[in-house]
């Protein structure tokens, strides 16, 4: 300490700066809205597709369509998925709908969700189980389900390590 009256006091400061940026989860409500845009865009692709197929007759008619006709439907909507949401997803982690509410898939650091070690996870424990018959919709529905959890990542995000965040 110094005589002097005038001189400024010494004191050790640490200024500490976290760099490590935490996002906000995006609200289950914008996950949800998100999820009507893409299933909106999709049945802009595949409903004329089951109609010229004619699988709107098969279901007036009271029959049940076959496995293979209902599992070749599942598979081309998994096609048109990626082809409308791949260069999304790998560059921003967005589909079409999280872009429009501004939401992305990051990892649990926030970093980019990556394509193999994230997303292919992600969307594989998103859709497979639902091309199995009954089964796959009592899956989804817990999946949906988890949704309400204090962290609001449902199965698909524990299987993958991602959260849905804002942008």
């Amino acid at each position: 300490m110094s005589d002097n009256l005038f001189t400024p006091p010494e004191s050790n400061l640490i200024d500490e700066i976290n760099e490590q940026t935490t996002s906000v989860l995006a609200s289950r409500w914008s996950r949800l809205g998100a999820s009507l845009v893409d299933s909106f865009i999709m049945m802009l692709f595949v409903i004329p597709i089951m109609y010229f197929v004619g699988w709107f007759e098969i279901i007036s008619s009271g029959e049940e369509p076959s496995f293979l006709y209902t599992l070749g439907f599942g598979i081309l909507g998994i096609v048109f998925f990626v082809f409308i949401n791949l260069k999304l997803l790998v560059s921003h982690g967005q589909t079409v709908g999280k872009k429009v509410l501004k939401i992305k898939i990051v990892d649990l650091n926030d970093d980019k969700a990556e394509l193999k070690k994230h997303l292919l996870k992600r969307y594989g424990i998103y859709f497979i189980p639902n091309q199995v018959p009954f089964l796959g919709g009592i899956f989804q529905f817990i999946n949906i389900l988890f949704i309400f959890r204090k962290d609001k990542r449902c199965i698909h995000d524990l299987v993958a390590g991602t959260q849905v965040v804002y942008c």
